[in-house]
């Protein structure tokens, strides 16, 4: 059963309830994959992904670091060993064009390894997202773009939402249409596991152009 986590982006670290779920999710700890959103900057290494799995008591026996150091058979043979695949925040389009450049897309699908992102790496995992200068995205005309797909749905993580609701709902309503959108801020995340979705933190749903906020599933 396949495990997917799109998470927000947390000021500390995963809250407790979090935590104690991926505990239990990751169960094999032998390698970690990270795949970073700026690969030809060598300082984004992922340290801040990693302390909060750290503070959450999963360590692994490797840690790996995909970035352009890496030659890409290299990379495709670290997803391939991989306990779980995490792909980091940043720049989303600079992630984007690197899993197509380095053909990762296609090695994280067939994996059977956890996979998570956090902010840009959470909506790269997506199956098509928006970008948008009003979302922060240093383009002048708004495209959709093609994630990774792992799951048939849209994700907008780690935005200001509740200060910008109308917003929102008002660039995302024509990709609402065609594709459910998982729509979040920080201290958030949407868990896929098999066929069952769960929801942590503040989580709107976009669909058909209307927007709801989702109840929040909590393991007490």
């Amino acid at each position: 059963m396949k495990t997917h986590y799109y998470l927000g982006w947390f000021n500390n670290f995963f809250p407790e309830n979090l935590g104690r779920v991926l505990q239990e999710d990751i169960t094999d700890r032998k390698s970690l994959a990270m795949i970073s959103s700026n690969p030809s900057i060598v300082e984004d290494d992922g340290a801040t992904e990693r302390s909060w799995l750290d503070q959450a008591g999963i360590m692994f026996d490797e840690y790996h670091l995909i970035n352009y150091r890496v030659q890409k058979e290299g990379a495709q043979t670290i997803i391939q060993n991989a306990s779980v695949i995490f792909l980091l925040g940043g720049n989303i389009l600079n992630q984007n064009r690197f899993l197509t450049e380095y053909e990762l897309s296609d090695s994280i699908k067939k994996s059977n390894a956890v996979v998570m992102g956090a902010s840009a790496g959470a909506i790269n995992m997506s199956a098509k997202w928006l970008c948008s200068k009003n979302f922060g995205d240093e383009v002048e005309m708004s495209s959709v773009y093609d994630g990774i797909g792992l799951d048939n749905f849209s994700v907008l993580s780690h935005f200001d939402l509740e200060n910008n609701m109308a917003l929102v709902q008002s660039e995302l309503s024509p990709l609402s249409e065609e594709i459910n959108i998982y729509a979040s801020n920080k201290d958030c995340a949407v868990r896929v596991k098999g066929d069952k979705i769960d929801v942590f933190g503040n989580v709107y749903l976009i669909s058909d152009s209307k927007i709801q906020k989702l109840d929040e599933t909590l393991y007490l």
